[in-house]
């Protein structure tokens, strides 16, 4: 029986568990993939302060993020095609969020729809946002959101187009796959994924599929979902749909100050620092160099969030302690969820918890509204301005 201690052993059976189109669909970045592996490594050169003789008994790691209760300061990511990396994923995530006491967010481009995760679940999720040129959809896309009772919308800004994603050029990847030689191959020593699938609940992109017209199959899917990315999103139309949604607003995919003092201004309840986990610009800082910039840029005028490259809980405690309110694991549950299902969910969010209540303890800090920049030796080039 395999041992599990940490995220990269969840990444071990992964990977051996779930055909490569999808495990390289994740576990990859645009271009060089510079930023996608700088998004990791560059939370190693943040270093912990160690206290001693400090009382720690009585330690909590609850917290809030945008005023919900959370038993860690961790939202699980959204992540498109999660149903493809295990049957029924979204739904099982979710369940898993709910069950521990963190927010689930749910991705447009998710094979299980937003009504597949309401009717399986009792606590309200988040559901992400991408902006499609199709304007009767997106509200129809919100108004389904609203009936489910979702409390928090998270509109992702950074994906007006497309990264280039190699990986995912050279596997073809679509949902469903397409059963080419290779694919066939792979999925011979991947059997007990296939077995899943096959009593799916869906296996293309429920909240699409049969709630657009002429988009009835995989053909069909894959040319509308290809043209629809609106090129032409601007502040003018992020507030529009602000307006539209009249609830908890989210905005996923901030990188630069001035773009974070812009979302401030509008009043939105909080922010996610991210770079889409290094699959759009290739090049661009990771998230948590990036982060005390941003957090010096709005002054505590609004609520700072933090995505892309988190991989343990010492991860998540650099984060907050630099200043970020909350954090997103979108990777790190995908590898417990292709390992083990809905309970490899559970034992990811267990290990980051277990992490981090462990690190804020020999930090010397017994709840996490106490952590600061004081217990880490940060860079100094992390809090740099620009030349």
């Amino acid at each position: 029986m395999t041992v599990i201690t940490n995220i990269e052993d969840l990444r071990r059976i992964y990977r051996r568990r779930v055909p490569k189109m999808f495990y390289d669909y994740v576990e990859s970045g645009s271009w060089t993939e510079q930023t996608f592996r700088e998004n990791s490594s560059d939370f190693d050169k943040v270093r912990l302060r160690q206290r001693v003789a400090v009382d720690m008994t009585g330690r909590s790691t609850k917290t809030q993020m945008i005023g919900q209760e959370v038993k860690m300061p961790v939202a699980l990511a959204p992540v498109g095609m999660t149903g493809m990396q295990c049957a029924d994923g979204e739904i099982k995530a979710a369940r898993a969020a709910e069950n521990f006491g963190v927010p689930f967010t749910l991705s447009t481009m998710s094979i299980n729809s937003i009504e597949d995760v309401a009717s399986h679940t009792t606590t309200p999720f988040w559901f992400q946002l991408y902006t499609m040129k199709d304007q009767d959809y997106l509200r129809r896309l919100i108004q389904r959101a609203k009936d489910a009772k979702c409390s928090a919308l998270v509109i992702t800004l950074d994906l007006q187009i497309l990264g280039q994603r190699h990986k995912d050029l050279k596997n073809g990847l679509s949902a469903p796959p397409k059963l080419t030689l290779s694919m066939l191959a792979d999925l011979m020593t991947k059997w007990s994924w296939g077995l899943g699938m096959l009593s799916a609940k869906r296996r293309e992109f429920g909240n699409i599929v049969g709630h657009v017209e002429g988009v009835s199959d995989a053909s069909s899917l894959m040319t509308w979902t290809a043209e629809q990315f609106d090129p032409s999103l601007d502040w003018e139309k992020v507030e529009k749909l602000i307006e539209l949604w009249g609830g908890k607003v989210i905005l996923k995919g901030l990188l630069d100050p001035d773009d974070a003092v812009r979302a401030a201004k509008m009043g939105v309840d909080a922010i996610i620092v991210s770079n889409h986990g290094g699959r759009q610009l290739d090049g661009a800082l990771s998230s948590i160099r990036m982060l005390p910039r941003l957090l010096d840029a709005v002054q505590g005028d609004i609520e700072v969030h933090l995505d892309s490259g988190i991989r343990s809980g010492q991860d998540i405690l650099k984060a907050i302690a630099l200043g970020a309110k909350g954090t997103y694991v979108g990777r790190a549950f995908i590898y417990g969820l292709g390992a083990l299902g809905e309970k490899g969910v559970t034992k990811a969010l267990e290990l980051l918890h277990k992490e981090f209540d462990t690190t804020m303890a020999l930090c010397g800090e017994r709840n996490v509204g106490c952590l600061g920049r004081h217990n880490l030796y940060v860079p100094e080039d992390f809090s740099g301005r620009w030349q």
